[in-house]
């Protein structure tokens, strides 16, 4: 069945569009020029930018420039939008127009269509709303689109913080479980002085609450929006007031603290916000990576590698090695990693590809901005639920290898000084002897007495050794 188109009419002549689109010729000749990577706007960002068109006609109508009957559907017409109905109906790429103006003409068109069909008029022939005359009135896509931007990831900072403050609640009830099993510390990956699985983890906790507050620290940067700068930061065709206005129309519709900004015109030059945020997931990315590569040595083996935890059985290993069992949580939590700090190299070169009054690769820009946010909230929230949650210690193998370490020696160092503690430690390792017999045989002190000095040392941090 061949599909029904309906005709349209703009500036560049005429073009057909789906019988049953809400979106109109603008939108139509942008799909069809931007056939790129099969990609979808993102659903925060096209909630956030129909946000944007709800403001703005409810202060034109305060301000007596948009007629209310006109202004009431637009509002309602955004209402649905934002209520989740006909996002589908938003289809440009990802790669397109630079600094969106296709997007922004797709919203519009939605927007006047839906409002329309609401005043008894029909889909294309925008009357009475028109989408750039009222639906565009007193907007640019050069404020509206990193307006939009900032609103989108403000909505997905809490479900990315949520997901770390999640994995760090995890870490820090493994640390009070086990805060006083005592494992051997390790620096060069080499055996070093004994600590604890609850200290290791509790640090774990700790970097990442630190990277979490860092990334919270963004909000206030983000919240502050350029829209009402309208073209190049003149505020053309705004009405008085306008961009304070709009501003709290805005805080009122997303419960955040947004306002106008000092320099609306600075708001689409720059993007130094959004890459102050980029950076912040860069800077969690590297920790994440480093915790995660961490867990994977703890549970290697679990014969021929350290063997101290043992993450939970999620799926099968190997299509060849029966029984094998891999960490691919935490492999995942990597590549995601990996991912993101991709991401924000991208974010960080179109940050400074802004040229005078535009910064034209906002589309991609914002495109790699959610997609860091979003793969990095899902893959902690999984890592956590299926890496973290069920993760056993192997107390047993915690114990032997604590207890065999040579780094043991560096206890002797106030009772028989850094030179003789060497000379046993060199000796452990030659013969393969643990430190503690070593010690029991050169008379230093008793097995026992060692014993409690590692387990002292490990959980106290107490690693003077009684003098002889």
């Amino acid at each position: 069945m061949s599909k029904k188109f309906r005709t349209e009419k703009d500036s560049l002549g005429e073009h057909p569009v789906p019988l049953d689109a809400w979106y109109g010729i603008q939108t139509a000749r942008a799909v069809e020029n931007f056939p790129i990577s099969g990609r979808r706007p993102d659903r925060d960002f096209i909630i956030a930018h129909v946000r944007i068109k709800r403001a703005a006609a409810a202060v034109n109508e305060s301000a007596g420039a948009l007629e209310p009957r006109l202004a009431h559907a637009i509002i309602e017409a955004s209402d649905t939008l934002i209520a989740g109905e006909h996002l589908d109906q938003f289809v440009v790429d990802r790669f397109q127009a630079g600094a969106g103006t296709s997007h922004n003409m797709n919203t519009n068109e939605v927007v006047a269509n839906l409002a329309n069909v609401a005043l008894g008029g029909r889909k294309g022939e925008y009357k009475p709303v028109h989408p750039n005359d009222h639906v565009n009135m007193g907007q640019s896509t050069n404020d509206t689109i990193p307006t939009a931007i900032r609103l989108a990831a403000l909505a997905k900072l809490p479900r990315l913080l949520a997901a770390i403050h999640g994995m760090a609640d995890e870490f820090e009830a493994i640390a009070r479980r086990e805060m006083n099993t005592v494992k051997s510390g390790r620096t060069h990956l080499q055996d070093a002085v004994p600590t604890t699985i609850g200290r290791e983890f509790a640090a774990y906790a700790w970097i990442l609450r630190r990277g979490a507050h860092q990334l919270r620290g963004t909000i206030p940067l983000l919240c502050e929006i350029g829209l009402g700068g309208s073209a190049a930061g003149t505020g053309l065709s705004t009405v008085p007031g306008y961009a304070t206005h709009v501003a709290e129309e805005l805080a009122r519709l997303t419960g955040e603290p947004i306002r106008s900004a000092d320099d609306l015109a600075a708001q689409m030059q720059s993007m130094h916000d959004l890459q102050q945020l980029s950076a912040g997931m860069r800077a969690l990315a590297l920790e994440l990576t480093r915790i995660a590569n961490d867990l994977r040595l703890l549970a290697s083996g679990p014969r021929t590698g350290f063997g101290e935890i043992e993450l939970p059985a999620v799926q099968p290993g190997s299509s060849i090695m029966p029984g094998k069992v891999n960490p691919v949580m935490f492999e995942m939590l990597n590549q995601v990693c990996y991912q993101v700090l991709g991401q924000d190299h991208a974010v960080a070169l179109m940050t400074q590809a802004g040229q005078l009054e535009l910064n034209v690769m906002m589309p991609a820009l914002g495109s790699a901005l959610f997609d860091a946010m979003d793969w990095l909230a899902h893959a902690v929230s999984a890592a956590t639920e299926k890496g973290l949650r069920g993760l056993k210690v192997n107390h047993d193998r915690c114990r032997e290898l604590a207890h065999t370490s040579v780094g043991l020696a560096t206890l002797l160092n106030t009772s028989i000084g850094y030179s003789a503690a060497a000379e046993v430690a060199k000796e452990s390792e030659r013969s393969g002897r643990p430190v503690r017999e070593i010690v029991a045989e050169k008379g230093l002190m008793s097995t026992e007495e060692f014993d409690r000095l590692v387990e002292r040392a490990a959980i106290e941090g107490n690693i003077i050794s009684p003098r002889r």
